[in-house]
């Protein structure tokens, strides 16, 4: 893969023109951890999880803590297995399936991507995986977001997805 190429498309079609030296990182790591790790993960499917951890790292590509403030995450019934990591881990139960006893572990590379490639090909968060929806000639970037969390913001992650999609092609 050019990277350059890849990374000219997405700075100009997702992230206004320029990149910080973060969301090149975020986006390197997962690219790398693909080619070495899941190598079956075909480039529309890099694409969703690409659009993916955009989404929800708050477009950052960084593993970040939920948003909000103290009072906020406190509200929630899952705290503090509050969503952490590139595709907001939450609940007890999940991150035990991780081995993670310390909710911040999740925060951490290499931990990071193991969650998200992870639960995504295996369809550990909700049932549904990546195969489901993207592979074998389909790509139903919409209805993927049930890998994640139901429809929410659906059609706007597959727009995100698109690009990731048109950047990867470019940059063969």
């Amino acid at each position: 893969m050019k990277k350059d190429v890849f990374f000219e498309e997405v700075r100009r079609s997702l992230f206004g023109g320029k990149l910080t030296k973060g969301q090149v990182e975020g986006m390197e790591k997962i690219i790398d951890y693909r080619d070495t790790k899941y190598p079956k993960v075909t480039d529309d499917q890099l694409a969703y999880i690409l659009a993916t951890a955009k989404w929800e790292t708050a477009h950052t590509m960084q593993p970040v803590k939920e948003m909000g403030g103290e009072k906020y995450l406190r509200s929630k019934k899952y705290y503090p297995w509050y969503g952490r990591g590139l595709v907001q881990l939450t609940w007890q139960d999940n991150y035990k399936k991780y081995g993670i006893t310390n909710p911040d572990d999740a925060l951490e590379w290499p931990g990071a991507l193991h969650v998200c490639f992870d639960g995504m090909t295996k369809g550990k968060f909700t049932g549904k995986k990546l195969s489901d929806y993207i592979g074998n000639g389909k790509a139903t970037y919409v209805d993927a977001r049930r890998i994640i969390n139901g429809t929410d913001q659906a059609a706007k992650i597959a727009g995100i997805a698109r690009a990731f999609q048109s950047a990867l092609k470019a940059a063969k």
